[in-house]
């Protein structure tokens, strides 16, 4: 087994950089982009995602890293309840929901260690 030595080689870390990516790619076109108030919690919780893998790596006990991966994994899931948010409102088609929500749950269960 491989010791890890940066954040970034972890790969829960770099699914949830791809959600924040996509995630900005969808929030900054469209209805959605104008709806300041979903766009920016979508922002704000895949980015918590990802940094908070990568704070928590930097942390002195499991223990403290275990915590901020907890966290990181409840904003992956707040990015999914918001998509049902963007979805029911008619910003984004069943589709486009599919693919985040996809990419959200492949982040969560990797930081979540499945």
């Amino acid at each position: 087994m491989t010791l890890i030595k940066k954040f970034e080689e972890i790969v829960a870390w770099q699914e949830a950089r791809k959600l924040v990516a996509s995630i900005y790619k969808l929030t900054n076109s469209g209805a959605l982009a104008k709806d300041y108030g979903l766009r920016d919690q979508l922002q704000r919780a895949a980015v918590s995602a990802m940094t908070n893998i990568a704070e928590g790596f930097d942390c002195d006990s499991k223990a403290e890293f275990s915590r901020f991966l907890g966290i990181a994994r409840r904003s992956a899931v707040e990015v999914q309840s918001l998509l049902y948010a963007a979805l029911d409102v008619g910003y984004i088609n069943q589709d486009i929901f599919n693919i985040e929500y996809q990419q959200a749950e492949k982040t969560k269960a990797l930081i979540g260690g499945a």
